[in-house]
């Protein structure tokens, strides 16, 4: 199926730098597979956002970017992954990250985006996640206040995944029943 079956006029506009590739979440509503091949950088991000502020409009609000073919995001580029999630969490949507690259997940970390981005290893994982919701969400055990093992600073999650310690800068890894890890 082409692109603009399944998103209307998501190829009128391209660029060679960064290919998408769309396939539909399987049977879950709004859901929208996005394979990336290539890079995000302030040249090409603008663009990168229109397209898929297309499939938004359209009602894919559970966003989950395949980012194996993702070689480089550069800080604009992590500024466009924050801004679709601000997008889709008012239409009770979500994003999900897959198969990051780990140049492209360190720009994350550094950049302290890390914690705020659902991280899964696969596309049944990102799937079972839209699927089950945020078990820890429902059972109230987010926002969750927990000392970092290593510095005992007081960290906050909003939701389980992994981040990096404000303070001794380890990264932590927090599962749905609230458990912490080193990451």
């Amino acid at each position: 199926m082409a692109n603009n079956d399944i998103v209307s006029g998501f190829d009128d506009e391209k660029d060679d730098s960064l290919k998408i590739t769309l396939q539909k979440g399987g049977e879950l509503a709004g859901c929208l597979v996005l394979y990336l091949n290539g890079y995000i950088d302030t040249y090409n991000s603008n663009l990168f956002q229109k397209r898929i502020q297309k499939a938004i409009e359209e009602g894919f609000v559970r966003l989950i970017f395949h980012c194996s073919g993702l070689n480089y995001v550069s800080s604009t580029g992590i500024g466009s992954f924050t801004a679709f999630l601000k997008t889709v969490k008012p239409r009770n949507g979500d994003v999900v990250l897959l198969e990051i690259q780990p140049k492209v997940y360190e720009v994350f970390q550094l950049l302290g985006f890390s914690q705020f981005f659902n991280i899964q290893d696969s596309l049944d994982e990102a799937i079972d996640f839209f699927t089950e919701g945020d078990v820890g969400t429902q059972l109230g055990m987010f926002p969750k206040i927990f000392a970092c093992p290593i510095c005992s600073k007081k960290l906050k999650a909003t939701k389980p995944g992994r981040f990096r310690c404000s303070e001794c800068k380890t990264i932590l890894a927090i599962d749905n029943a609230g458990q912490v890890v080193l990451g």
